[in-house]
């Protein structure tokens, strides 16, 4: 089945040009002015922006944590994530300690095979290191997994210095890139043992026991670490502008990194946590924590300068009734934010349209720079024949109010209530079949495929 998609701008990382849009089953077939779908359906998009299906790089369906599991399974995270023009999601399979790769990555396929509603693909998290778990990386990228994820923080996740050495020699020789939660775990404890001491158990610690300083540490030794075994890396959901000038002074040594952010980071600020109702504070518990204000201007910019390669939304929900647990202890709230449904809205209403970034750079941030660094290339990513019918059609003139109530995530809440966007998405494709319009999702089966993927080639 063939269908036109007629009159809009194409959007990649190179530039914006008008043309015509032919989907040919799950492929683009032809990009150019004056296309016609002889026996197809032509769909007016006059006015609309065109940007590849958006990648969200970084999300936990399904996830037990803190003693609970994560309220969007693949079923409900990849309907909010369809709905919000994320047509591929890379998830991060995780073993606990002691057990097998294989066996972890056998867990995340049961957990998405025939669930989801978006593709998806998995990185592979690494919380143990020996012998065993080093034989098994060729068995990992002959299944298409290809990026792999550590912690430097998270007693159950870290790995120690040596053992992430010894990590990422192996994974360069497979060809392979890591991604690094950096947070001082040491200090934190202490810090937190402090306010626990004092009696200080409110969200309002939080972030006081995460400093920004404590993150740019972290970066900063493993960025030496990646320089010792020659390994290019990824810092993901880097927060601040300590935590960059680490990562300016890696690439000014020669190293290769690459630098992800969330929207949090971008449109939020730390007063959250100072909020005297315990539901409005703790709702938004995430690490690292959401900083200062003025370190979304400093975001921005590395956004605007290329500095920070992609915008994922570590997306990781739990409801209200959920965080209730840490009520009497803020380090028992369950960590983490539902995102992955406005990512792409809230980065064009405040990024674009606020002319802090070009669309050009929202489509390589959202889209482009993602499916290159996890080897998705040209399959996805782009607009061009012969890749994936995944397309966004974004409506400049759609503008409304981010509400929970229209939100299919199974949270319950945005961290984003009563925000204003610029426009909107008004339909998203998946391989070329019309899966949401107008905030409505279409179908009513999961039609997701596993994406197994290549190497880096950002």
């Amino acid at each position: 089945m063939k269908t036109l998609l007629k009159g809009g701008s194409v959007v990649s990382g190179r530039g914006v040009r008008r043309a015509d849009v032919l989907i040919d089953g799950e492929k683009i077939a032809q990009v150019g002015r004056g296309l016609s779908a002889a026996g197809g359906n032509v769909m007016d998009v006059t006015g609309m922006l065109l940007f590849p299906g958006f990648i969200d790089a970084h999300t936990h369906f399904d996830l037990d944590v803190c003693n609970t599991t994560t309220a969007d399974d693949f079923t409900s995270g990849s309907r909010a994530a369809i709905r919000g023009g994320t047509t591929t999601v890379i998830d991060f399979a995780c073993p606990n300690k002691g057990e097998s790769l294989g066996h972890g990555l056998d867990l995340w396929h049961k957990k998405a095979d025939g669930r989801a509603f978006c593709d998806y693909g998995f990185h592979m998290t690494i919380d143990d290191w020996n012998p065993s778990i080093e034989t098994e990386l060729p068995d990992m990228f002959a299944a298409g997994i290809s990026s792999f994820k550590m912690y430097l923080t998270y007693p159950a996740m870290m790995i120690g210095d040596g053992a992430i050495y010894s990590a990422l020699k192996a994974i360069k020789r497979m060809g392979g890139i890591c991604g690094f939660h950096c947070e001082n775990a040491g200090v934190i404890d202490a810090m937190i043992a402090e306010k626990k001491a004092a009696g200080e158990l409110s969200p309002a610690s939080h972030p006081q026991t995460r400093p920004a300083c404590l993150e740019a540490e972290a970066v900063g030794r493993l960025l030496r670490i990646a320089q010792a075994a020659d390994c290019p890396v990824v810092i993901v959901h880097l927060t601040n502008h300590q935590a960059m000038d680490e990562v300016e002074a890696a690439r000014k040594r020669g190293q290769k990194v690459y630098v992800e952010t969330c929207p949090q980071y971008l449109l939020l600020d730390e007063s959250v946590y100072f909020n005297s109702d315990y539901s409005a504070a703790a709702r938004y518990i995430c690490a690292p924590p959401i900083r200062e204000k003025a370190e979304q201007a400093y975001l921005w910019r590395g956004l605007k300068r290329g500095l920070i390669q992609t915008v994922s939304t570590d997306h990781c929900s739990f409801t209200l009734e959920q965080k209730e647990a840490g009520r009497e202890d803020f380090t028992k709230i369950p960590g983490g934010l539902p995102g992955v449904e406005t990512r792409g809205e809230l980065l064009y209403s405040y990024g674009v349209e606020k002319k802090k970034i070009a669309l050009p750079t929202m489509c390589q941030v959202l889209s482009e720079n993602p499916a290159k660094l996890y080897g998705l290339y040209p399959r996805k990513g782009v607009i061009r024949r012969g890749s994936d019918a995944d397309i966004v059609v974004y409506d400049p003139g759609a503008s409304h109010v981010i509400r929970a109530a229209d939100c299919v995530s199974a949270a319950g809440y945005t961290p984003y209530e009563g925000f204003v966007t610029s426009g909107g998405i008004a339909q998203v494709y998946l391989r070329g079949r019309l899966m949401a319009e107008l905030g409505r999702i279409l179908v009513a089966e999961p039609s997701g495929k596993y994406m197994a993927r290549g190497k880096n080639s950002l």
